[in-house]
């Protein structure tokens, strides 16, 4: 093993010069151990020492009172076992006992300051049944608390166990033997070791000729032979992984409960045999020059981690971080291990770059630090231009290292396979970013490497999802005109709109696009014709349509089709959505609507579909204003280009060929302007208060594209009336203004009279002759007897153009009209003055003349009047009888009386209420005749003048207001 490498990863501490303190010098150091942060040594003089941290002596106790042959510090329990002579008390027992102490328990000792532990457990290990002989070898092991399991090895091959709780005295004993071999030095059991593996116990022995294994789970435990080839004392020890290690002059064995494991060539005898944190210390004898070296090996890396030649060593434990060596002279070396960071600091000077990342895999450092390793194994082969290599000591460092870091070396065009294998790893770890997929897929279009793009792009993982972005792997592609792969990732991820995107801007396969489209869930196939659907009615306007009414009807499930709730057509898209996407296509907009109005009646989104419907039927120019401008902008110029050149037949052809196109728009636009109408009338039902459209709306649109029969069912349906006729005035239509008027004038049909006389008005403002027309407007207005002729009058002689013969006949009727009703009025008056008269002299008679009384007869039973009577001045005569009590009123009388004073207390009240007075003033046909009705029957009145005088009663009115 010469040509192992040796480095200094352990240090010597305390400068090299530590011993054991003077307080332990007294006698020979027989036995040492060590445990919870002490070192205890055993002396030839009976005597345990105990050392702290820097082999600091704490105390001592006398434990035998000959010597100390071996002794445990235990790990779980503070526990120290000792095995020693003790002064003989009789032949027959034996000098040599076996004493636990607990060193938590300490107790004085007389009358000295000193202390010692409490001696929990004295046991004698020879007996009758188990012979005395010389002890070669002591183990303990701590079993479930307090059960110790002691394992003696003795000098004849024979092992005694003692198990149980000692402090309780409950133990039980028994004997193992190795070999009957008569010669004692090859007999000698020189090691032992236990091994625990779950349930399983066993027990490893070592003899200068043999190895043997106990399982001690066994009943009795079965001995198996594992080699026959043994070692001496102090080369036996136990790895960290429960393997048994013996030395041998030769080499080093490992022996696992199946046998022999590996085994490794150092030669030289070896004197102690030790393990340290997967370590292997050996103290080996140098035949050539005589002295010992203390080597400590590193197995997994194949190196020795340290070397030292050293003094005779009498004992090597390991504890508080740190190998102790013990020599003959008392004198120690206590080898720590330096820090990893001190470790590859001396490597990397070295360019020992495999040997660091060995140490540091081996020794189970974090992640980080052997990523940091392997990248500064990268950039040294890097710098030595072993890109290959470097790059695959990179590659191990992805998920630590910033991948920039390695990129930016390797961009260079020679290296582009280097990076694309680090962009890859990169990406089958899940760490690669946009600018990496990017990278990557330019790296593949610049090798021209279809096949690894292939691979790369279809290639998935588990979950069925792509290994990196597919926005960014889509954009690469398509730049590269790589556009079946960047179809493939869309397709693949779902991305409809990147899929479609790539069909339509890219290929122009249309009629894949509508397939893809068509086979797609109707809430994702919405959003891509949303986003699509301008380059699809651009060129497949039909099919599109089609894809449309699918969505906004489903047409696929008949089920679905035949419901018409409004609740399940609210789940579906409304055709308003779609509205953008034909904003270069009115008519292909028309079409779709159209359609779909004839399927679906009583589509939530209903008023917007027509208000739509309507904007485009009553539109003069179905094109945009922006496209149609330019394109007579283009015609203009061309015109101005071409006409000194443009030859008369020329010019002809062309101007027959802009008549027929005016011929063929104008009929279109009088078409869509009866389906306008039709659709103005269908959409406002009768029964419905409002229409199915925006009613402004629909009157902008009509007076905007001078659309009069729309506009003029507007008006009619909403009531304004004087909007209809001002729609005929404003267009000069005489007869049909006329007719307007006899059909909306009529009062019986629920009409306004007043537009006659907004009509005459208008005649008489016109400047023009219009006789014939202002006859018959004047015989609705003698017939409705709308307006005095007065009005009339002053209302026509505006107008330069009539004569007086128009109103001649009129007024003429009128005039007799008048006549007779002025005598008929004057006989009223007459009659009324006649009647004033007489009331007037029979009240004046009953106020100074005596009345007579001669009724015979009561008015009230026809009986002859007897006294007591009761006479009114009324001339009618009663029984007192047949009155009732403070009857004051004449029974017959009394009823009309009262109907008058009732009259005349609501006329009273009325002429307060100016509100209902200016009504019927207003609303009646002669205003002056109302306020002479309210004047007849004294409701207005003079006010009283002053403010002394009091109200009148009786017969006096009451002063009103007005």
């Amino acid at each position: 093993m010469y040509q192992w490498r040796k480095f200094e990863f352990f240090e010597e501490k305390y400068g090299g010069k530590s011993s054991i303190p003077e307080d332990v010098t007294a006698g020979k150091i027989e036995c040492c151990s060590s445990g919870r942060g002490k070192v205890v040594i055993g002396c030839d003089d009976g005597t345990v020492s105990l050392l702290d941290r820097g082999l600091k002596f704490n105390f001592s106790f006398q434990s035998h009172s000959s010597s100390v042959l071996f002794l445990q510090h235990l790990k779980q329990r503070n526990f120290l076992v000792t095995v020693g002579e003790d002064e003989q008390i009789s032949p027959q027992q034996s000098a040599m006992c076996l004493k636990v102490f607990d060193l938590d328990k300490m107790q004085s000792e007389g009358t000295s300051a000193a202390t010692t532990p409490d001696c929990i457990g004295i046991l004698r290990i020879f007996t009758n049944q188990f012979p005395e002989a010389n002890i070669t070898s002591f183990l303990v092991l701590e079993e479930a608390p307090p059960i110790l399991l002691m394992a003696i090895g003795l000098d004849n091959g024979c092992i005694y166990c003692i198990k149980g709780d000692i402090a309780r005295e409950r133990i039980t004993r028994f004997k193992l033997q190795v070999d009957n071999v008569s010669d004692k030095s090859h007999s000698s059991i020189t090691g032992l070791g236990f091994r625990v593996d779950g349930q399983a116990l066993q027990l490893f022995a070592v003899t200068p000729d043999s190895v043997s294994l106990f399982s001690m789970h066994n009943q009795p435990p079965r001995r198996q032979t594992l080699d026959q080839i043994g070692c001496n004392f102090n080369s036996v020890t136990m790895s960290d992984r429960l393997e048994l290690i013996i030395g041998r002059p030769e080499a080093v064995y490992f022996y696992e409960v199946d046998g022999r494991g590996p085994c490794w060539a150092f030669e030289g005898e070896k004197k102690f045999l030790g393990w340290f944190r997967g370590y292997l210390l050996c103290v080996i004898a140098d035949q050539r020059t005589g002295k010992d070296t203390f080597n400590v090996y590193d197995l997994k890396n194949r190196l020795i981690a340290h070397s030292l030649v050293v003094k005779e060593v009498s004992h090597m434990l390991c504890e508080w971080g740190n190998i102790i060596l013990i020599m003959t002279d008392k004198s120690t070396l206590c080898i720590g291990e330096k820090d990893m960071e001190s470790k590859l600091d001396m490597l990397f000077k070295k360019n020992l770059y495999t040997v660091a990342i060995n140490l540091v895999q081996s020794q189970q450092a974090d992640a980080a630090a052997t990523a940091e390793v392997l990248r500064k194994y990268g950039d040294h082969l890097y710098s030595k231009q072993d890109y290959d290599e470097a790059m695959a000591q990179y590659i191990s460092t992805i998920g630590h290292l910033e991948p920039s870091y390695v990129i930016q070396k390797f961009l260079d065009a020679q290296r582009i396979y280097n990076l694309t294998s680090y962009l890859e790893k990169l990406h089958e770890k899940g760490l690669a970013s946009k600018d990496h997929t990017t990278l990557l897929l330019n790296c593949y279009t610049k090798l021209k490497d279809v096949e690894k793009l292939n691979v790369f792009i279809k290639s998935e993982d588990g979950a069925g999802e792509h290994k990196f972005d597919v926005e960014t792997a889509i954009r690469v592609c398509r730049a590269a005109n790589y556009h079946e792969h960047a179809m493939y990732v869309a397709k693949k991820a779902g991305r409809h709109e990147l899929y479609l995107k790539i069909l339509l801007e890219d290929l122009g396969r249309y009629e894949e696009a509508l397939q893809y489209i068509s086979s797609l869930e109707p809430s994702q196939a919405g959003v891509t014709v949303k986003e699509y659907g301008k380059i699809l009615i651009e060129h497949k306007p039909v099919k599109t349509i089609e894809i449309l009414m699918r969505l906004c009807t489903e047409d696929g499930e008949s089920t679905k089709r035949e419901s018409s709730s409004s609740t399940y057509l609210t789940m579906l898209p409304s055709p308003v959505d779609f509205l953008n996407i034909f904003i270069h296509h009115p008519p292909s907009l028309m079409d779709f609507l159209e359609k779909y109005t004839d399927k679906v009646k009583d589509s939530p989104a209903q008023v917007e579909i027509h208000n739509t419907l309507l904007e485009l039927y009553l539109s003069n120019d179905l094109n945009f204003p922006s496209i149609s401008q330019a394109s007579n902008g283009v015609d203009h110029t061309l015109k101005a280009r071409s006409g000194s050149l443009v030859m008369p037949k020329a010019e002809s052809k062309l101007k027959s060929s802009a008549d027929r196109k005016d011929t063929s728009k104008e009929r279109d636009r009088m078409e869509r302007c009866e389906k306008g109408l039709r659709l103005l009338k269908s959409a406002w039902p009768s029964d419905l208060e409002q229409p199915l459209y925006d009613v402004d709306l629909a009157i902008i649109l009509c007076e905007m594209n001078a659309f009069k029969d729309g506009l003029l069912y507007l008006y009619e349906k909403m009531k304004l009336y004087k909007e209809v006729i001002a729609c005929y005035m404003q267009s000069q239509d005489h007869e049909g203004l006329i007719a307007c008027c006899k059909k909306l004038g009529d009062s019986g049909k629920g009409g306004d009279p007043s537009l006659w006389a907004d009509l005459l008005k208008y005649f008489g403002e016109l400047g023009e002759d219009c006789s014939k027309e202002v006859k018959d407007v004047l015989t609705y207005i003698e017939r409705d007897d709308i307006l005095p002729p007065i009005i009339v009058l002053q209302t026509l002689s505006r107008n330069p153009c009539l004569t007086l013969s128009v109103i001649k006949d009129y007024i003429a009727r009128k005039l007799e009209q008048e006549s007779k009703l002025i005598e008929e009025d004057r006989r009223a008056i007459e009659k009324y003055q006649e009647d004033s008269l007489t009331m007037r002299k029979e009240i004046q008679d009953l106020r100074t003349n005596a009345r007579i009384f001669q009724l015979s007869k009561c008015t009230a039973c026809t009986f002859t009047l007897d006294l007591p009577a009761v006479h009114f001045m009324c001339m009618h005569s009663f029984h007192q009888r047949c009155l009732g009590d403070n009857e004051k009123e004449c029974p017959e009388c009394a009823p009309e009386y009262r109907s008058v004073l009732e009259t005349k207390r609501s006329l009273e009240q009325n002429s307060k209420d100016q509100d209902r007075f200016f009504q019927q003033v207003k609303s009646s046909k002669d205003g002056f005749s109302v306020i002479a009705e309210y004047f007849g029957k004294g409701i207005i009145s003079k006010t009283s003048n002053g403010s002394t005088g009091t109200g009148r009663t009786g017969d006096t009115s009451s002063s009103s207001g007005f």
